[in-house]
Formats: structure tokens, C-alpha cells, sequence
């Protein structure tokens, strides 16, 4: 169970800060358009690039409670990494659905204007039409002997029509449904697929020892595989502060959904987190390590996740209000980070 707990806890952290997110949307009376935004960036935190960076430097740290240097640093990046491929599989497959649900509501209530004001222009049309020529309104009086057998024509009855459907039959319509409203495509996102290869590499042994190792024939893949994540940090953290530049132009975005999303983040969830991995650990659910305990900790501090922003530009909903929610989350997470890493390191020592 100790080893299973960190898929439970970010599980937890994204449960509760969604519903936290849906007590900030129904407080402030967020629009439509944001609905999807604000939950999504209360459930989801940086589960990929910021662990990489906090954790090796925390275990260099003179005086870490974390032992040697060199063991902190291969398991705490061991952990980051798991930490890192569960979070991108609940990300594109919990969150994702949450913002494209919402996005989904506000192009129906947009349609629904629409229609509502063609059916207004009919009805003026039509108020004119009677004024200028009521003739053209008036029902015939001629009948034909046609229309007389369409009157007395029975509709035609399908004897299979109430036939019993098969429990195969109900579960597949059952599971059509479903797979209508959960947009499954989103599991196949690059990041998913390369946490699921990930997964298959590191447990089945005959694929590990072929790949991993100095002694591996295809240790050329683990290689270059590496040098392209070493690189993909530094990158990941460009493309953030290039869209974080967004936000400086600002939306009109209201100042009550901002400081809601700061709190929720930076607050709220963080104290729910000591109260869950202190409760895990009085019942045994978790061994008494203290990188892991801070691994679990730091799940409940992070900003959010950067990739909001990608889904919210895939549906059109609050593209220009993710700009300035991410600035403001990232621009104080250097002393949220610094606060409760800090507190953590003191808590679990």
C-alpha cells in the first residue's frame, strides 16, 4: 500500500481542488466561459516541470533532512517522475473533460441566443406578411379525394418495436453514451502515451533489462531518451514564461476569481494536504520516509498545471483569462513554494 499511495494522493488533490474550484465558481458567479478555467486550475497543479526543479535542489541543501545528497537525489527524482506521468493521465483525462464540458454548455447557450433571435425576425417578418397581404394566409376550402385517404391512412407498426433489448444490448448503449460524453481521444495526448510506455518499460523486467542499464543492448533509446527530457525542462519553462507575457495585457477578468484561485492553491489546499498525509501516515498507509512524506506535501502547493492553457486555446473558453490567472499563480509561487517548502521540510524531519 506505501508504494500505491501517490497515485490515491494526487487523485485526492484533484478531487478536492475541483470541488473547492466549484464552491469559488457558485461564490463569485463566475460567467460560462471561465466555469472550466477556474476548476481546472484549482484541481490540477504542476505535476511535471516544477518537481524536477525543487526536489534536486532541496536534497543539496546543507542540513536537508533528506540523508546524502546523492540518495535523495535518485530516489526524489524517482518519485517526481511518477509524480509527474500520473498527474499528465489525470490531467488529459479528468480535467480535460471538465473544461471541454464547459466549453460544450457555453457554444449551446450561445446557440440558443442565436435561435431565440431568428425566432424573433420570423415573428416580425411574419407581423408584416398579415398586415401587407392576410389573403395569402387564409387555408384553402378545395379537397381532393387524396387528402381524404391521408386523413384515413393508419400509421404503419413495427411488431419488433417492443421487443426486450439484451443486457449486451444495454451495456453497449449504456457504454456508447459514455464514451459520447468523456472524450477518450484526450488519453492518447503525447504525455499519456509516453507515462503509459513509461510504466510497461519500468515493470515488465524483459523490456527494462533490454533498455535500462549500462549493460542494456538498447541502452542507446534510455540515452537519448534522457538527453531529450534534460532538454525538455528548460524548454517547458520558456514556453511558460512566454504565455505568462499574455497576461500582462490583461482581460477584465474578475479580481475575486484570481485571489479565489491564489487561496485555493496556495491555502486551502495545502492544509488539506498536511491533514490527508498525516492522517495516511497515523494509519499506516504510508512508511515514514521524509522525501516521500515531502513528495506528497509538495502535490498540494504546486501552481497549476501549464497545460490549461492549451486545452482553454483548443476550445476557445477563457484564453485570454488563463494568461492572467497563470500570472498571477506563478508570479506568487516563488514565496508560496519557499513558504510551505520550508514548513514541510520542518514537518516531516
Amino acid at each position: 500500500m506505501h508504494r500505491w499511495f501517490m497515485p490515491i494522493n494526487i487523485l485526492i488533490t484533484f478531487i478536492i481542488g475541483s470541488a473547492l474550484g466549484f464552491i469559488l465558481v457558485k461564490v463569485t458567479r463566475a460567467p460560462q466561459h471561465v466555469k472550466g478555467l477556474i476548476l481546472g486550475c484549482c484541481a490540477s497543479g504542476n505535476l511535471g516541470n516544477l518537481p524536477l526543479i525543487i526536489i534536486p535542489a532541496v536534497c543539496k541543501e546543507q542540513g536537508s533532512p533528506f540523508g546524502a545528497p546523492d540518495v535523495c537525489h535518485k530516489y526524489g527524482m524517482a518519485y517526481a517522475s511518477i509524480s509527474m506521468a500520473i498527474g499528465a493521465v489525470y490531467l488529459w483525462s479528468y480535467v480535460f473533460n471538465i473544461i471541454r464540458v464547459s466549453a460544450s454548455k457555453m457554444t449551446r447557450e450561445e446557440h440558443k441566443i442565436d435561435e431565440s433571435v431568428k425566432d424573433t425576425e420570423c415573428t416580425v417578418d411574419t407581423k408584416k406578411l398579415v398586415q401587407e397581404c392576410p389573403e395569402a394566409l387564409l387555408p384553402s376550402t378545395k379537397r381532393t379525394s387524396t387528402d381524404d385517404l391521408d386523413e384515413l391512412t393508419l400509421p404503419l407498426v413495427n411488431p419488433d418495436s417492443n421487443c426486450q433489448v439484451s443486457t449486451w444490448g444495454k451495456l453497449k448503449q449504456c457504454l456508447t453514451k459514455i464514451s459520447k460524453k468523456i472524450n477518450l481521444q484526450s488519453l492518447l495526448a503525447p504525455s499519456t502515451i509516453g507515462a503509459l510506455v513509461g510504466f510497461i518499460v519500468g515493470v515488465v523486467p524483459h523490456i527494462r533489462g533490454l533498455l535500462i542499464g549500462t549493460g542494456a543492448p538498447l541502452r542507446a533509446i534510455e540515452d537519448s531518451a534522457s538527453l531529450l527530457g534534460d532538454a525538455a525542462i528548460p524548454a517547458v519553462t520558456l514556453i511558460m514564461g512566454g504565455n505568462l507575457l499574455r497576461g500582462l495585457r490583461g482581460s477584465g477578468v474578475q479580481l475575486s476569481l484570481i485571489a479565489g484561485v491564489v487561496a485555493v492553491r496556495y491555502i486551502f489546499l495545502p492544509i488539506v494536504g498536511i491533514v490527508v498525509v498525516k492522517g495516511a501516515l497515523y494509519f499506516g498507509l504510508v512508511h515514514d520516509d521524509p522525501l516521500y512524506l515531502f513528495v506528497l506535501l509538495l502535490q498540494y502547493a504546486l501552481p497549476p498545471a501549464m497545460n490549461i492553457g492549451t486545452m482553454t486555446q483548443l476550445f476557445g473558453a477563457g484564453e485570454s483569462e488563463c494568461s492572467v490567472v497563470m500570472l498571477w499563480t506563478y508570479a506568487l509561487a516563488s514565496v508560496a513554494l519557499t513558504v510551505w517548502s520550508t514548513f514541510f521540510m520542518w514537518l516531516v524531519a
